[in-house]
This record gives C-alpha cells, sequence and structure tokens, in this order.
C-alpha cells in the first residue's frame, strides 16, 4: 500500500491554500474540504438542473437518479451490500442516533438501554427515553455482559447497546466485535455503533453482515470536509424495529388519510420509510463529488489510517518526553492501557492532555487553547462532549461533577481548574487527519515547549526576570551545546519581552 505522506506538502498547497499560517488540529470535529472538491461541486451545480425530488419533472429526476446513485456509492464506500444493508441519509451522526431513539421510544413495553464509558453525549442521551439503563465503566464490563447468562424475562425485554468506534476525547478505539458478539449472545438486542470520530481516519469494512452494527451513525464532513450530511446505515434484517416508528411525514407515506379517518400506509423500503421530508439533494450531490476526491488525493480509508496514525504517534511520544529543567513532565497525556499509538486498531490519531507547571500545579485548559490561538494553532479544549471518558481519567465522581455544576460550572466555559487542589475540569486535545502534516505536529510541539518549558505561559504575559533565572540556573548541568543553546532561546525570549539584553548577576 504505497503512502500519500511524501506528497503531502504538494496536496496542501494546491488543495488548502486556507491552511497557510495556520496549524489545523482539530480534524476530530471537523476534517478539511479540498479546492477541487468545492471547484467539482460548484461545476456540477452550474451545469445541471436539479430539482425537487419529489417530482417527475426532468430536473427532479435528475435528483432522484443523483441521489439513488450516491446512496449506492456511500454502501460500497463501506463494503456493506445493498442485499444486507441500506443506507438513511440524516442531517449528521446525531440525527441518526435520534432517528434509533424514537423509533425505541415507541416499543409499548419500553427498552433497556446499555451504553459505554466512551460514549460521546449523544449516545448518553438516549437513556432518557428507556425503561433502564447501564453505563458500562471499563471494558471488562462490557464482555462480562456480553458472555453472562440472563433469564427468560430479561430475554423478553427489548434491549438496545451502543458504543462509539472511536472515543472523542481521546482516539481509543473499542473493539468492532463486540456488535457480533451481541448478536450471538444476546437475544433481542441491537447495536448501535457510533461511527463519526473514527471514520474521520479509520476503515470501516461492513462486508461480514452477520457481524455488523444493527445501526451505524456517521458525519460525513468528518471524512471528506464537506458536505454537512450525515447517514445511519441499517441492517435490513435488523430495520423492522424502525419501520415501526409512529411519526411520519413527507413522502414516507403511499397514501394518508386526514379528515374523516385518521390512516396512513408507509413504504415499504427500509430509507423512504425513513426519510421524512426533501432530502438535501444539493448536499448528496456534493457527497459523489467528496468521495471522488477523496480517492483522488488520499487513495484509500486505509492509507489515510496509516498516515495520521504515524503522525499522531510522534505527537504523542513528542509531547510525552517534554519535560522542564527539573525533571517534572510537561502533559499528562489521557491513553487508555488497552490502546497503543503504534496500533491503529486501539489508537486513533488523537491525543488528549492537559499541561503541568514545573511545581505540578495546572494550567487551564482555556489558557492552552488562549495561547494557541495567539500563534494561529486550532485545537479543542473542554469536556468535548464527552462526559464518562472525561470524569474517569481526571478522576471526577459525580459527587464532584454535582457540586462543581452548583458552584458555577457548564460545559464550555473558562471554569478550568475546580474542587481541591484546583483539578482540570475538561482536557486538550489535538487530533490529525488525512491532509495534516509533520510541520503540524512540530509547530504544536514547538509551541508548547516555547510556551510552557522555556517561558512559562509567555504570551501576553511577560514573566518576572527571576522566573527566566531559575529556569536558566539548571542547565548548568546539561551537555554544554545544549546548555549554550538553551541559554541562548532564554536570553532572546528576555529581549522579545523586555526590548533589553539579559546581564548575568
Amino acid at each position: 500500500m504505497r503512502s500519500y505522506s511524501s506528497k503531502i506538502e504538494e496536496i496542501r498547497q494546491r488543495e488548502y491554500g486556507y491552511l497557510n499560517g495556520v496549524t489545523y488540529l482539530d480534524h476530530a470535529g471537523c476534517t478539511l474540504y479540498s479546492t477541487t472538491l468545492m471547484h467539482k461541486f460548484a461545476q456540477d451545480l452550474s451545469s445541471n438542473l436539479f430539482g425537487n425530488p419529489h417530482s417527475a419533472s426532468p430536473s427532479s429526476m435528475l435528483s432522484s437518479d443523483r441521489v439513488e446513485t450516491v446512496r449506492s456509492r456511500v454502501l460500497k464506500f463501506f463494503n456493506a451490500s445493498p442485499e444486507h444493508f441500506d443506507l438513511v441519509f440524516v442531517a449528521n451522526a446525531t440525527a441518526g442516533i435520534k432517528m434509533v431513539m424514537d423509533a425505541f421510544r415507541d416499543i409499548e413495553d419500553g427498552y433497556w438501554y446499555g451504553y459505554h464509558r466512551d460514549s460521546h453525549t449523544s449516545l448518553v442521551g438516549v437513556r432518557e427515553h428507556s425503561k433502564a439503563s447501564r453505563c458500562f465503566a471499563t471494558d471488562d464490563q462490557v464482555e462480562d455482559w456480553i458472555a453472562s447468562t440472563s433469564t427468560a424475562e430479561e430475554d423478553s425485554i427489548m434491549k438496545l447497546f451502543a458504543y462509539p468506534a472511536q472515543s472523542n476525547m481521546n482516539g481509543r478505539r473499542s473493539p468492532l466485535k463486540w456488535c457480533g458478539q451481541v448478536r450471538k449472545n444476546k437475544p433481542n438486542t441491537y447495536t448501535l455503533l457510533d461511527a463519526a470520530a473514527y471514520l474521520t481516519t479509520g476503515s470501516l469494512d461492513l462486508s461480514n453482515f452477520q457481524d455488523a452494527p444493527d445501526f451505524t451513525c456517521m458525519s460525513f464532513y468528518k471524512i471528506f470536509g464537506f458536505p454537512d450530511l450525515g447517514a445511519l446505515i441499517v441492517r435490513k434484517s435488523s430495520a423492522d424495529i424502525l419501520t415501526k416508528r409512529k411519526y411520519f411525514g413527507g413522502g414516507t407515506v403511499k397514501m394518508v388519510l386526514s379528515i374523516d379517518t385518521a390512516w396512513h400506509s408507509k413504504r415499504q423500503e427500509v430509507h423512504e420509510s425513513l426519510e421524512d421530508g426533501t432530502l438535501p439533494f444539493h448536499n448528496i450531490v456534493a457527497l459523489g463529488h467528496a468521495i471522488d476526491v477523496y480517492a483522488e488525493l488520499y487513495g484509500t480509508p486505509k492509507q489515510v489510517s496509516a498516515h495520521a496514525s504515524g503522525l499522531a504517534k510522534v505527537a504523542y511520544e513528542r509531547l510525552l518526553n517534554l519535560r522542564y529543567s527539573n525533571g517534572a513532565p510537561v502533559c499528562e497525556i489521557y491513553k487508555d492501557e488497552r490502546a497503543s499509538y503504534n496500533d491503529s486498531t486501539t489508537q486513533g490519531p488523537t491525543v488528549a492532555f492537559n499541561i503541568r507547571q514545573p511545581d505540578g500545579s495546572w494550567v487551564g485548559k482555556s489558557k492552552v487553547e488562549e495561547a494557541a490561538i495567539k500563534n494561529n494553532i486550532h485545537i479543542r479544549s473542554g469536556g468535548v462532549c464527552n462526559p464518562g471518558g472525561v470524569a474517569s481519567f481526571l478522576q471526577w465522581d459525580s459527587v464532584g461533577m454535582k457540586k462543581n455544576f452548583d458552584a458555577g460550572m457548564t460545559c464550555g466555559d473558562k471554569n478550568d481548574l475546580m474542587g481541591p487542589g484546583g483539578k482540570p475540569t475538561g482536557i486538550v486535545r489535538i487530533s490529525l487527519g488525512a491532509m495534516s502534516s509533520m510541520g503540524d505536529v512540530e509547530k504544536f510541539v514547538h509551541f508548547v515547549e516555547q510556551t510552557y518549558v522555556y517561558g512559562g505561559e509567555m504570551i501576553g504575559n511577560i514573566q518576572p526576570i527571576a522566573r527566566l533565572k531559575s529556569e536558566m540556573q539548571p542547565l548548568t548541568s546539561d551537555v554544554p551545546s545544549r546548555v549554550e543553546e538553551k541559554r541562548r532561546m532564554l536570553k532572546n525570549i528576555f529581549r522579545n519581552m523586555t526590548g533589553r539584553n539579559y546581564v548575568s548577576t
């Protein structure tokens, strides 16, 4: 498998001119769209008339044909046979999750819901309509549950088990085999896989339909950068529960009576019965071009995975090895013990961490992001919509989190450090993608090194002279050449901040 990494700088200059002077490290939030993709999409819209698909006009038929062509191409992208799978277009991964929840909510006797600790808030929210729910705090708990023997009464209850293919917090990748194991061992249990974060750089193969998830949700802007569109891939043999949902809208019905009698008949195809109203057909047209351009630029998802994973390994190792002059680590990295940056089946190209001061105290997450912004570096900080993962790695229990809320903390605020000793309330996250480069990694590591190792939080703040001197004194035990290099660097920092030369006393 030939890597495109050697051509990445050429690709970036040609396709991502808006990255000039920018270090973008938030691909887990949204990856980037290429110039070629936007040009091809614009050319298509300029050359063809696309009408509302719910008609028989030529423009309408063109839209309908294109929608179905793209639907088939997306299934092929994931090696999902149309014989066994259908694809429902939705707004985003969250909309796909909600579609599944809406169907389970309409079950007369209710349903049981299980979800993994690493779940995005969109998966956690499904519990609100369940009869009972459980959050699995560890992989061992999941595997013990799958292997356990249940009673006839428990087996009679409809159940839904959901988990992320990749944690959107730290990039840890969960075992995809769970879906097949649940199908074999847990009667009346459906599986919902949140593949949104995973598919930014991961390769999902649904060719083995017997072990595939019942429902897989995704957001295409995380794979291609554009369009803003999502999908729910449904295993046809599991679709019955979705098609029994009570709500209907738009063209999902064959006939509706609304005056004297409340009656309707739904369409039979899975996607026809679930795609409410007019589809975002222009976005679906764009998706077809996105698939083409992705292949032209990067080849396959496996090639993207190899490229991004290699960069992430370097970033992880460089940040892990950063030390202050007193030997204290700069970064506290939150990596799952089962994950390895040498193995892309267990770890995606994401690094989650916090920064400490030389004395071990914490630097607030928002302070790090603010400093990064001043250097035109785009990262993510906070709870990143992953309450279970953040609470676990930062060692916050429910009582402590509730106290923080009562004290004024909310998602997205700047309450960085709370509780006894000033514990972090969130994390700093960098994530790499198809068009990331080694230069991005070097720029970010250099930023952390310059801002904290050599100068403290120096951007926007002039540190006392004593601070600079204290950073210089311990260097005398270093190798002479490195001592002089670091002294010159510190003197330059002092000169830039004060306009004066540093004179030793």
